[in-house]
């Protein structure tokens, strides 16, 4: 029998009905199963009319709000609960019977794609910080290698929505896609166990999330979780907390030295640094468009991936340069002072910003400043790994947000501001021609911002609105 067919005898629940758990309905609603949802907030809907579409569209399904449900929940046989939901922090797991299966939406998929005659092959990626770029990068090449491949997981369309459904296969066949390049997160991997990848990286891992997973070493073993479900592991040789703890598994690494055979890495060739295969010089970094170390990383865990799915590594590298990366990733952002204005709100958390000032500070002229806007809701990070390379390639620290005194106290003198707009204004005084002012805030934006892209959004307006300065005002 299989899953689908299970789960009509099953009391279902799913928790959450943001984006993820509004796919978990589509799903089940199209396959005929009976299910509740339940969400805390009294209106998890983005508005009264999209609540009345839901009401309209799934006459059949019952939906309770304003809180988490003890007795529903307790009942339940299956729960697929929305990554967002801090199943310790809300006491839901306090309900939840040992014999409940419980799962998210993308360990759904993974059963029911399991028991597919023709599964849809997958490649999946996590890690702290990068991961976004790696499987955005991965799906270019995909597309320009005439790969039949979707984006899913932590970015793009929800996985369930990749499925075909079984009853219009016939018709659909052709939308289906060969290869799903998932993005996982955390959060995700806390409730996945029956993925079966080509291939699963480990990009890097760093402070990161700690206010839910408690330490550092609790977050590294969900992380690495992920090998478990792979053939191949890709690692990081830079980061041994991206060590696969699978033994005998097949290990592709990447890292910034030089690779032995079947590996990749970074090398000087003709003067110049290159991303290598073994010793098989691939391209020089001066010709990509993503700079810095950290890109030149992701560069490689991408080659390496597509590589474990039998990808041609010529064509991969040929097709390298036109990928031209993420907003709000080490954005340039354009503007008439000549200084270089640098938005990466998208770093939010402090291995983010350590790899954005590792990478970044080795690209400006050696008498130009390296200013550094940070600061926003720390989520108990550490911030201490960033006082070394603090005191040593930024020149000046501006801060703000909630816990922007805790990076200020970092450095001997730092400039203490109350909102971005500010920042912005007084790395305009600090700076002249040739000097880069780089926002990556070691922070989520969720103290002042609805999100990292408002908070992008609001640092390119105010470099947008900036007039010209006299040069003999005083800094505050």
């Amino acid at each position: 029998m299989g899953l689908l067919a299970e789960l009509k005898n099953k009391r279902i629940v799913v928790l959450g009905a943001g984006l993820t758990g509004l796919s978990c309905v589509r799903f089940l609603h199209a396959h005929g199963l009976s299910f509740t949802v339940n969400d805390s907030r009294a209106m998890p809907f983005f508005t009264m009319d999209h609540q009345s579409d839901f009401l309209s569209n799934y006459p059949n399904v019952n939906l309770v709000t304003g809180s988490w449900h003890k007795e529903l929940i307790s009942a339940a046989d299956v729960i697929i609960a929305s990554p967002g939901i801090d199943l310790d922090a809300t006491g839901i797991n306090d309900f939840i019977r040992t014999d409940c299966q419980l799962m998210g939406d993308v360990e759904l998929f993974c059963q029911i794609n399991n028991q597919r005659i023709n599964p849809i092959s997958l490649l999946a990626v996590t890690g702290s910080n990068g991961k976004s770029t790696v499987v955005s990068l991965l799906a270019y090449l995909a597309k320009v290698l005439g790969v039949h491949a979707g984006l899913g997981g932590n970015i793009g369309q929800p996985v369930l929505d990749s499925l075909t459904l079984e009853q219009a296969e016939s018709m659909q066949a052709a939308n289906q896609v060969d290869l799903l390049i998932l993005e996982l997160s955390s959060f995700q991997l806390e409730t996945l166990t029956s993925m079966q990848a080509i291939a699963t990286s480990v990009l890097n891992v760093s402070d990161d999330h700690l206010d839910r997973h408690k330490t550092l070493s609790n977050y590294q073993n969900i992380k690495q979780g992920i090998y478990r479900q792979s053939k191949v592991a890709v690692i990081n040789r830079d980061d041994q907390a991206t060590l696969s703890p699978v033994a005998k598994q097949k290990i592709i690494s990447f890292g910034s030295d030089p690779a032995e055979e079947g590996h990749f890495g970074l090398d000087v060739v003709n003067n110049k640094k290159q991303l290598m295969f073994g010793n098989q010089a691939l391209i020089s970094l001066e010709k990509l468009p993503l700079a810095g170390i950290h890109n030149a990383l992701n560069y490689l865990s991408a080659l390496a991936l597509g590589y474990c799915a039998g990808w041609s590594l010529t064509a991969m590298v040929e097709n390298l340069t036109g990928f031209s990366g993420l907003e709000h990733r080490c954005q340039r952002i354009s503007s008439n002072d000549n200084i270089q204005w640098i938005n990466d709100s998208k770093a939010t958390n402090v291995g983010a910003t350590l790899a954005a000032i590792s990478g970044l500070s080795s690209t400006i002229a050696v008498n130009a400043k390296l200013i550094l806007i940070a600061g926003g809701e720390g989520k108990g990070a550490d911030f201490l790994p960033l006082k070394k390379l603090l005191n040593e390639s930024v020149t000046d620290v501006i801060t703000f947000g909630k816990d922007g005194d805790d990076i200020a106290s970092l450095v001997a003198n730092a400039y203490k501001v109350d909102s971005l707009s500010s920042a912005v204004q007084t790395a305009q005084k600090l700076a002249k021609a040739g000097d880069m002012v780089l926002l990556s805030p070691a922070c989520a934006s969720i103290d002042m911002f609805k999100n990292f892209t408002e908070r992008g959004e609001q640092f390119i307006a105010c470099i947008e609105q900036l007039q010209p300065l006299n040069k003999g005002d005083l800094c505050p």
